[in-house]
């Protein structure tokens, strides 16, 4: 039966790539990558990059397909989410249907594959479509949570207390009542006016790479900064792959 790997790669250092993610790609038949657009090649590239240095064992083949458009703005948002959702397990469905019966492949996912990731949800919902026999497997990856958290050389939480993941675009209604420490992922567009000034931020761009940007410091001095950086990062570099962490002022 086709086999599909789920591999989590780190956020861009061909490094992070763990040991058992090297031995599942000697395995791997055929790599599945979307090409989002020329903004974005650097993403193929380094996904490119990590098979040829790692993959070592036998041939494979490197299968491209574009993204299908997502709305950036709708007007029904978890709507257009399943509408994007459709479209990718129409492509995933296709390159499944493409392995030989016994070959194996892979989608190598930015990060680690159970945060803020579609694959799993996709590949679940092609399962269930039956109309391609496959199972799958997950290999876990860095994520950029635990990549920010290194390069800034803190814990992610405070002793006895919780830390709260969510995105931008929950965080553009407030941090949730009462939270100590919120990671935010997925921020296409950070704004703070909002936000506590005496939160302390810590902000990290390209984490792990050559290119990483780094900036903390209380939010009411750094966040301009912030946002500056990150715009003469993208315009720099044609993308950026960012997250931070908002830490409430210390409690007596």
């Amino acid at each position: 039966m086709r086999q599909i790997l789920v591999i989590g790669i780190g956020t861009g250092n061909p490094e992070h790539v763990t040991m058992q993610a090297v031995a599942a790609l000697n395995g791997v038949d055929a790599v599945f990558v979307l090409d989002k657009g020329y903004d974005k090649a650097a993403l193929v590239r380094i996904r490119r990059q990590i098979c040829e240095r790692y993959i070592t064992a036998r041939p494979y083949r490197f299968v491209e397909a574009p993204d299908p458009e997502r709305d950036r703005a709708p007007a029904d948002y978890p709507a257009a989410v399943d509408a994007w959702h459709e479209a990718r397990a129409d492509l995933y469905e296709a390159m499944i249907a493409g392995l030989g019966e016994d070959e194996c492949g892979a989608f190598l996912v930015w990060g680690d594959p159970s945060l803020y990731d579609s694959t799993l949800r996709i590949i679940d919902r092609v399962a269930a479509r039956e109309r391609v026999a496959f199972t799958h497997r997950v290999i876990p990856g860095i994520s950029s949570v635990q990549a920010l958290a290194a390069s800034h050389r803190i814990p992610l939480n405070r002793i006895g207390a919780p830390v709260h993941i969510t995105t931008g675009r929950l965080v553009a209604e407030g941090l949730p009542a009462g939270a100590d420490t919120v990671v935010v992922m997925l921020d296409g567009d950070p704004r703070f006016d909002h936000l506590d000034p005496d939160l302390t931020i810590h902000w990290g761009a390209y984490l792990g790479t050559a290119d990483e940007i780094l900036r903390a410091g209380r939010l009411g001095d750094v966040g301009d900064a912030i946002r500056e950086a990150r715009r003469e990062a993208r315009a720099r570099h044609g993308w950026i792959m960012d997250t931070y962490l908002l830490r409430s002022p210390t409690r007596s």
